[in-house]
């Protein structure tokens, strides 16, 4: 049979330089079909449910802020702030738990009585992502997925949270993701009022409390779309926890916004633009002003 020939005619030895060829094309293959294997399984897992799953909200708060002191217990139609934002996040549906991270008893204990799990933080927690890292530590179940929401924002939309949550399922390049809506007008120099610009794949370019992008004649366009930055934030839990470690760096420092201290240390951030009217409470203006905007609507 063919077969037998071609067996016996290649008795032969094979020369050391084919061995080594055939080695090297073997190694090749491997590496190749491993590097494939592992790709379509990476794909797969950040697609399936199990990726990024468990879910918690933490709604850092505290008493001395060197603008609004006391801010998270100030009244707003009968409610205190921190108490409508809990409400407003427990409507997520993405959120398996949620919980109020504090160094304040006075905070604490006001959130105990209307049914919020409270976390005792330090006060040394330079900021809410800090205090999101160390309420993490101290909680029992393990998550995946931390979302920061501020507690200045009584008026957040659950839909908003559970976007944000999801943009970060769907992109595993990302560490952190966030949300912009338009930016009004009368905001446009108001550096209480955060600014963002983002890339042409949604992932953030730059935060600012100046106005960006800042054309030549030093004038607002009208015509130009301007986001807003909602304050609310999410990260995958591997990274919050290195968060801290990371030096700050100077555009942080300057702007005084941590965010960019993700940005300049090279990591991405999935940005989602949302129909989002902002209510933030950063000064005791703004209870007037919302409370204003409540009754307008008849929101109780």
């Amino acid at each position: 049979m063919s077969i037998c020939a071609s067996s016996s005619s290649s008795s032969e030895p094979t020369p050391p330089s084919t061995t080594k060829a055939l080695i090297v094309h073997g190694v090749a293959v491997g590496v190749a079909v491993a590097v494939a294997v592992g790709a379509h399984a990476y794909f797969y897992l950040s697609r399936s449910r199990k990726f990024r799953s468990r879910v918690v909200g933490i709604i850092p708060a505290r008493f001395a802020s060197s603008r609004f002191q006391g801010k998270p217990l100030v009244q707003i139609l009968g409610k205190t702030m921190i108490q409508r934002t809990w409400e407003r996040a427990k409507l997520a549906s993405t959120l398996d738990h949620v919980v109020v991270a504090t160094d304040d008893e006075k905070i604490a204990e006001c959130c105990r009585g209307f049914g919020a799990d409270v976390i005792m933080t330090s006060e040394s927690c330079r900021n809410g992502t800090e205090r999101c890292n160390e309420a993490l530590q101290k909680l029992e179940k393990k998550y995946d997925v931390v979302v920061n929401i501020q507690g200045d924002e009584p008026l957040i939309e659950p839909e908003v949270i559970d976007g944000i949550v999801k943009a970060l399922r769907a992109a595993p390049d990302a560490v952190f993701s966030t949300a912009v809506t338009s930016l009004k007008p009368e905001d446009a120099f108001d550096p209480n009022r955060v600014k963002c610009v983002v890339d042409n794949r949604g992932y953030a370019i730059y935060f600012s409390r100046g106005l960006i992008p800042h054309n030549k004649s030093g004038k607002v366009n009208p015509e130009f779309p301007y986001m807003l930055h909602l304050g609310i934030q999410c990260y995958d839990t591997k990274f919050l926890k290195i968060y801290p470690e990371l030096t700050p760096t100077p555009l942080q420092l300057e702007e005084d916004l941590e965010q960019l201290k993700v940005l300049e240390n090279g990591y991405k951030m999935k940005v989602i633009k949302v129909d989002h009217e902002a209510h933030g409470v950063d000064i005791p203006e703004d209870v007037e002003k919302i409370e204003s905007f409540m009754r307008e609507r008849n929101l109780s």
